[in-house]
C-alpha cells in the first residue's frame, strides 16, 4: 500500500510517500480501505514538530474490507470512520484512554490506503454521508459535540459563541442551527461571515473591525452574555470569551491555538461562577450519539476544498494559510 510518513525534523515538506506492506486484520480488528481523510490544526503542529516518523492524520473514513476473529456487528462493505482515541469507548476521560491518538506520537494515523483498527475504535457513517464528509467527523465535529451537548448541555433557545470559521466552529454552527440554539460567530473576513449567515448564524462579528467583540456579544444578548463559548483561541482570546459568557455559563477550551489561557485581570472565573473546561475530542459513545443527531437532520459537514492523495503537502499548506472555511479533505 501507499502511505505518507513524517520525517524527523522534516516539517510539512519532509512528508514522504512510501510503499509499505499491507496490514491485516488481527483478532478483534477490522481492515479499512481508506477513502478520505481530513486535516485539523493539530496535524499541522505535529508536522512542524515531526519528532516521530508516524503516518499522520487522526481523521479518516472508508469501507471495511476484512474483519478479524471475534469481531461482531461489523462486516466487509460497512462504511466507517476511525475514532481519534482508539481506547476511549465510554465513560469519563482517563489517562489510559488517551495514551494513543491516531496520527500522533508513535500511533500511526489515517493518511494511507489501508489501516487496521480495533473494531471498537470505529463507528459506522450515516448512510446519507459521503466518505469525504465522514472523514471530517472524528476530531472537529466530535469536539464541538462534546462541548455543546456533553459539557454545556445546551437547550433550544440558548446561545453559543463560536470563534472563527474553522472546522470546530462551522460544524458547531450547523449543530446549533439544527437544535434551535442561537449562534453568534466571529471572523476577520466579511466574506466568511456572509457564508456563516447563509448556514444559519444568527449574528456575526468581524473582530478586525470590532476590537471589543466581547462587548458586541453582550449587546447582542441584551447584556447577559452567551450560555456557551467554544474557545479555540487560547491566551489570545480567553479573557474576552469569559467577558462574553453569562453568569453561570460555560467556556469550553479547545486546542489553545494561541497558547494556554491564564487567569488574570479581566478573567472573572470565580466572581461570575463561569465554568471553564478543557476538553480533548471525545469517546466512541459520543461519536455514535453525534452521528445519530447528524442523521436526524441530515447535516452535511462543510468542506472547503478537496485535495488528491498526491497533493497532501499542498493540503497542509492550504490549512496553514487559514484561508479555509470549514474542513479540508484529502482523498485517498
Amino acid at each position: 500500500m501507499k502511505a505518507y510518513r513524517l520525517t524527523v525534523g522534516g516539517g510539512v515538506d519532509g512528508m514522504q510517500l512510501v510503499d509499505e506492506a499491507d496490514p491485516v486484520a488481527g483478532s478483534g480488528e477490522v481492515l479499512i480501505r481508506v477513502r478520505a481523510t481530513s486535516l485539523n490544526y493539530r496535524d499541522l503542529m505535529l508536522a512542524r514538530a515531526s519528532r516521530d516518523p508516524v503516518v499522520p492524520l487522526s481523521d479518516g473514513a472508508g469501507e471495511i474490507v476484512a474483519v478479524g476473529d471475534g469481531v461482531h456487528g461489523l462486516a466487509p462493505g460497512d462504511r466507517v470512520a476511525g475514532c481519534f482515541f482508539p481506547h476511549w469507548q465510554d465513560g469519563d476521560i482517563q489517562p489510559a484512554y488517551i495514551r494513543d491518538a491516531l496520527g500522533g506520537g508513535t500511533c500511526d494515523g489515517m493518511l494511507r490506503e489501508l489501516v487496521a483498527l480495533p473494531a471498537n475504535a470505529v463507528v459506522k457513517l450515516p448512510d446519507y454521508m459521503s466518505f469525504d464528509e465522514g472523514a471530517t467527523l472524528p476530531c472537529a465535529a466530535l469536539t464541538a459535540w462534546n462541548g455543546m451537548w456533553e459539557q454545556a448541555r445546551l437547550k433550544p433557545g440558548q446561545s453559543v459563541l463560536l470563534l472563527g470559521t474553522g472546522g470546530v466552529s462551522i460544524i458547531g454552527l450547523q449543530l446549533a442551527r439544527a437544535a434551535g440554539v442561537r449562534a453568534i460567530i466571529t471572523s476577520s473576513s466579511d466574506d466568511k461571515l456572509a457564508r456563516a449567515r447563509e448556514l444559519g448564524a444568527d449574528a456575526t462579528i468581524n473582530y478586525r473591525e470590532v476590537d471589543d467583540w466581547d462587548r458586541a456579544v453582550l449587546d447582542l444578548t441584551e447584556g447577559h452574555g452567551v450560555d456557551l463559548t467554544l474557545e479555540v483561541g487560547g491566551a489570545g482570546t480567553f479573557a474576552k470569551s469569559m467577558n462574553a459568557t453569562r453568569v453561570g455559563g460555560h467556556v469550553v477550551l479547545i486546542g489553545g491555538l494561541s497558547g494556554a489561557p491564564t487567569e488574570g485581570p479581566g478573567v472573572p472565573l470565580v466572581g461570575r461562577n463561569i465554568r471553564a473546561t478543557r476538553i480533548y475530542v471525545g469517546s466512541q459513545r459520543m461519536f455514535e450519539e453525534m452521528n445519530r443527531a447528524l442523521a436526524q437532520s441530515e447535516i452535511h459537514p462543510v468542506i472547503d476544498r478537496t485535495f488528491a492523495f498526491d497533493e497532501a503537502v499542498e493540503a497542509y499548506r492550504y490549512l496553514e494559510s487559514q484561508a479555509h472555511f470549514g474542513k479540508i479533505v484529502i482523498r485517498v
